[in-house]
């Protein structure tokens, strides 16, 4: 099964890649590696989550956050690909950003909404390697942010 065919499984589907936010690329391909930008929970155009975790937003929905930033990733990361994301040999890491208030020790449980749902497209390949940071900010207040390391065809 593609990761496409997965995708349309979960009732999913990519949504139109963000565009950057400040004087960055969305990726950068180097050999067969790309290098996915950091990505903030858009859907539709609007940010999902706005604030701390989790005094402003609660901890379920900054997961929630996180799989949307994911996808974000993963849109981004297929408009690189010819053979879009049927062209990832694996997820090779991730860098979670979670904006907390001090002392929150949740990164990981946030992190994992991002981490699941890669497993879920992409099998033993979306398993990777990854950091989850707290954060005492994030662009546009964002809750969340992603970046993302994938080896391709």
């Amino acid at each position: 099964m593609t990761p496409e065919q997965r995708l349309s499984e979960l009732g999913l589907a990519l949504p139109p890649a963000p565009a950057p936010v400040a004087a960055y690329v969305p990726a950068v391909r180097t050999g067969n590696l790309v290098f996915v930008s950091g990505q903030i929970p858009f859907v539709d155009g609007e940010l999902i989550a706005r604030g701390r975790v989790p005094d402003v937003v609660d901890v379920e929905q900054a997961a929630l956050a996180a799989r949307a930033c994911a996808l974000n990733g993963l849109s981004v990361l297929a408009a690189q690909l010819e053979g879009g994301l049927s062209d990832v040999l694996r997820i090779i890491r991730i860098g979670v950003f979670v904006q907390c208030e001090p002392g929150f020790s949740g990164q990981p449980i946030v992190a994992n909404g991002a981490s699941e749902l890669l497993v879920e497209i992409f099998g033993n390949a979306g398993r990777h390697a990854r950091a989850a940071v707290g954060s005492i900010g994030l662009p546009l207040d964002a809750t969340v942010e992603i970046e993302l390391l994938a080896e391709v065809r």
